[in-house]
C-alpha cells in the first residue's frame, strides 16, 4: 500500500484535466488513459520490479535440490544455531525451546502449505510495515506479529471481535483515531492500522521497558500483564512471568520467534512462495470525496471487483461514502490513470446516460435510477434480489431503518445494467434489471455472521432472505442467497 498524502491526488483539483464532456450532459465520453503518461508510469514499476529481489523460481530457490513433496528434517543444533544467528541481529530474544520449536512444527510441517501464501502476501504489506516502523523508530521484527494476528488477512475477525491486520479491538482502536462507522472501519485499513500498530508499541514499551513483555501485553493487555506480574512477585520477564498468563499469551511469544525463523528459512524446508495478486510498488491512491460505488468503479476500470475490493477492505459495504476531506481508494498504478482521464464518470450514476465509447469493445456497468411500488406479499429482500441490489443499499436509498414495508409504497432502486460498446458505437443504456439472484457458497469455518459481514447484510437479513428459522447448521457447498 502507498503511503497515504505520498503521491495522493485530490480529484476536485483534477476535475477538467483530460476530461472529455460535451454539452449534452446526458452523454459522456470514456477515454483511454493518456498513452505517454501512461508509459511513464509503467516504467516507474519496471524499474521497482526489476530492483526486487522477490522470485516464485523454484529452480533458484531450491539450493537443497529437494523433491517436490519431500519435509526436511533438521536436528536441535540446526534450530539453536539458526536463532542464534538471527538473535545477532535483534532486540528480541530469540531463543530455542521446546514451545518455541512446537510452533516452529506447526508452521513448517502440519500447516506447511499455507506458508507459501504468507511469503507472498509479505512482498505486498511487508514494505508498508517497514516503512512506517522505520519512522517510528521501532525493531523490523515486529512486522511478523501480522503474521500471528491475522496471516495477513486485512478483513480478518476473531471471535472477540478484533478486526484487520493488527486486529485492534474496537475500543482500542477508538483510542488510537480507528474509526468504525456503517461504510468504513479503519481497522481493516492497512496504512491506518499499521500506524496505530507502532504508536501502541510505543506506548507499551514505555510501560515495560522489555519487547518481551511488550509482546505479551499486545496480546494479552497490559492490565493482564500487570496482574500476571505482580502473581509473579514483580519479576518483570517474559518467562519468568508466562507461567501466570492465560494459554494464549504463553504461546504468544514462542509463536513469534517460530515466525522469526519461518520467514527467514521456509527454503530450506522446501516451502516457497505464490506470487501475490499485487506487489506494494504497482499501487497508488487516489482521494475520492463523493459518495461512489465499487462495483460501479471496478466496471468502468475493467477490472473485477474481486481485486477492488481486496485493495480496499476498508470499506464494509461496498461504498465510498461522501466526505469533506476525501477518503483515500487504493488502486493499481496502471489504471491510475484511466481514472484520473474520466472523472465524473467514476462517481455515481444516477440518471440514465448515453455512453459514447473511445476505447476498446467493453462492457460498462451504470446504475440507474428507478421506481418501484410495493405490492402484496412482496418484502424487501425480495424486492433486492429482484433488483439485483443488496438489502442495505435499498434501506440506505430510501431512509429505511429496518425491513418493515407497506403495499403502495414506492421505493427508489439505483439498479445496476450494461452497454456493450465499441470504438464506433453508441448504446444507450438499458432500464431493464435483471432478476436473477446472486449466490453464496459455504466455505470451511463459515459463520451465518461471517458470510452476512462479507456481503453487508446483517444476519437477520440473510435468514430472511434465505427463509431460515431457529437453529441453522451450515454445511459446506450450501448456497445462500445473499442479493
Amino acid at each position: 500500500m502507498v503511503k497515504k498524502g505520498l503521491h495522493t491526488l485530490i480529484l476536485v483539483l483534477f476535475a477538467t484535466w483530460n476530461v472529455c464532456i460535451g454539452q449534452d450532459t446526458t452523454k459522456t465520453k470514456v477515454l483511454k488513459d493518456n498513452p505517454i503518461l501512461a508509459a511513464l508510469d509503467s516504467m516507474a514499476v519496471h524499474k521497482a520490479l526489476r530492483a526486487s529481489k522477490f522470485t516464485t523460481d523454484v529452480n533458484k530457490l531450491n539450493k537443497h535440490k529437494y523433491k517436490p513433496d519431500e519435509v526436511p528434517k533438521f536436528d536441535k543444533a540446526h534450530y539453536v544455531a539458526a536463532l542464534k544467528e538471527l538473535d545477532k541481529a535483534s532486540p528480541f530474544d530469540l531463543v530455542y525451546n521446546d514451545a518455541v520449536m512446537a510452533y516452529i512444527n506447526a508452521y513448517l510441517v502440519r500447516n506447511r502449505d499455507k506458508v507459501g501464501r504468507l511469503l507472498g502476501l509479505a512482498e505486498l504489506y511487508y514494505p508498508l510495515f517497514e516503512e512506517t516502523l522505520d519512522r517510528y523508530k521501532l525493531p523490523m521484527e515486529l512486522k511478523h506479529l501480522a503474521i500471528i494476528e491475522s496471516a495477513l488477512n486485512p478483513n480478518a475477525v476473531s471471535k472477540s471481535g478484533a478486526t484487520g491486520l493488527w486486529q485492534f479491538m474496537y475500543r482500542t482502536g477508538k483510542i488510537y483515531d480507528l474509526n468504525t462507522t456503517s461504510y468504513v472501519d479503519d481497522r481493516c485499513d492497512p496504512y491506518q492500522s499499521t500506524v496505530a500498530a507502532c504508536e501502541y508499541f510505543k506506548f507499551l514499551y514505555g510501560m515495560f521497558g522489555d519487547w518481551q513483555m511488550v509482546l505479551a501485553a499486545y496480546n494479552g493487555g497490559p492490565g493482564t500483564l500487570l496482574k500476571a506480574i505482580r502473581r509473579a512477585g514483580g519479576k518483570r520477564t517474559y518467562w519468568e512471568v508466562r507461567p501466570y498468563l492465560s494459554v494464549e499469551t504463553q504461546g504468544y511469544v514462542p509463536a513469534f520467534i517460530a515466525v522469526n525463523y519461518m520467514m527467514k528459512h521456509a527454503a530450506d524446508h522446501n516451502i516457497y512462495p505464490l506470487k501475490p495478486a499485487f506487489f506494494d510498488y504497482e499501487l497508488d491512491t487516489v482521494m475520492v470525496r463523493k459518495q461512489t460505488n465499487l462495483n460501479t468503479l471496478a466496471a468502468l476500470l475493467q477490472m473485477p471487483k474481486e481485486e477492488l475490493m481486496f485493495l480496499n477492505p476498508i470499506f464494509k459495504q461496498h461504498i465510498l461514502p461522501e466526505t469533506t476531506k476525501g477518503i483515500a481508494l487504493v488502486l493499481p498504478k496502471k489504471k491510475v490513470g484511466l481514472f484520473l482521464s474520466n472523472l465524473e464518470d467514476f462517481y455515481e450514476v444516477v440518471e440514465p446516460k448515453v455512453v459514447e465509447t473511445v476505447a476498446s469493445p467493453v462492457e460498462i456497468m451504470k446504475e440507474v435510477k428507478k421506481t418501484h411500488k410495493v405490492k402484496s406479499g412482496e418484502t424487501l429482500s425480495g424486492i433486492a434480489a429482484r433488483y439485483r441490489v443488496s438489502i442495505s443499499d435499498l434501506r440506505t436509498w430510501n431512509k429505511l431503518r429496518g425491513n418493515t414495508i407497506n403495499i403502495g409504497q414506492t421505493l427508489v432502486v439505483y439498479a445496476q445494467t450494461a452497454a456493450a460498446g465499441n470504438s464506433t458505437s453508441s448504446a444507450t443504456v438499458s432500464d431493464k434489471p435483471k432478476s436473477e439472484a446472486h449466490y453464496y457458497t459455504v466455505r470451511s469455518g463459515d459463520t451465518l455472521w461471517d458470510i452476512a459481514k462479507k456481503n453487508g447484510m446483517t444476519v437477520d437479513q440473510l435468514k430472511e432472505l434465505n427463509n431460515i428459522t431457529g437453529s441453522y447448521q451450515l454445511k459446506i457447498g450450501d448456497k445462500l442467497k445473499i442479493g
